[in-house]
């Protein structure tokens, strides 16, 4: 597979001096790597790329399983400073999405779906920058499932980017999906979340859905508050769910 390295470079270099881009034949994850990067103090703005991930990981911990070509790994990792930092996974998603498709939905908190099958993930990671330098080493970890995979083990059934683009390689999914990625974190640190509140609103897989969360509470699912936090209707009256207090499925 010819991967569009250099292309990528020359659309993101300008905007983000510095820029590096890598491809690793495998890796235990690229996550994994540039923290080990970043903690390092190499903070240099890069993109890894890896065909195979021997250790891939998602949200809480889990396993993420990819084949070289069926599926996209790759970490972007850059240091930001924005006044709040709510909200950055739900804007990556919406960046995700948008250099897609319009049938790509965003399951709050992290996750790209298809008519309720799990496209991908994201997953983002900070490191404190050494010697007290501005801002933090942020690394966000995306996963897609470019060519069809069996659902067997998998708690959601998995949607795939060929099903909605058919020529689209990881190559070339890459090629669409990494300028987004970087452009929606530079406005994410200039302006916050509410840049993305509407674009997520617009692709938001659980509003007026009923929903249970991971303590029990059921209710519908009312959107997301300016901080990016789920609003969920319940008996009791309305809350505000972090992505750190639970899990979301629709009841």
């Amino acid at each position: 597979m010819a991967w569009p390295l250099e292309a990528i470079w020359e659309q993101v270099a300008p905007a983000l001096p510095g820029f590096t881009v890598e491809l690793l034949p495998e890796v235990d994850s690229t996550n994994t790597e540039l923290m080990r990067r970043g903690r390092a103090g190499r903070l240099e703005p890069t993109l890894l790329v890896a065909e195979r991930q021997s250790a891939g990981r998602g949200r809480l911990g889990r396993a993420w399983q990819g084949e070289p070509g069926a599926s996209l790994t790759f970490s972007l990792g850059l240091v930001l400073a924005p006044r709040d930092w709510s909200g950055l996974s739900l804007a990556v998603g919406a960046a995700v999405a948008g250099a897609l498709h319009p049938a790509v939905q965003l399951k709050w908190p992290n996750d790209l779906w298809v008519q309720d099958r799990k496209l991908g993930g994201i997953l983002i990671e900070t490191a404190t920058t050494p010697g007290g330098a501005r801002g933090r080493f942020v690394i966000i970890g995306i996963g897609l499932n470019v060519r069809p995979r069996p659902a067997h083990g998998l708690s959601t059934p998995p949607a795939w980017v060929q099903e909605l683009l058919p020529a689209c390689d990881a190559a070339a999914t890459l090629a669409r999906v990494v300028p987004a990625v970087a452009k929606a974190a530079q406005r994410f640190e200039a302006e916050g979340f509410a840049a993305f509140q509407a674009g997520f609103g617009q692709r938001d897989a659980l509003a007026g859905r009923p929903v249970r969360l991971s303590d029990g509470t059921t209710g519908t699912a009312a959107g997301v508050d300016a901080q990016g936090a789920l609003l969920v209707h319940t008996a009791a009256g309305p809350i505000a769910v972090t992505s750190s207090e639970v899990s979301v499925r629709p009841a």
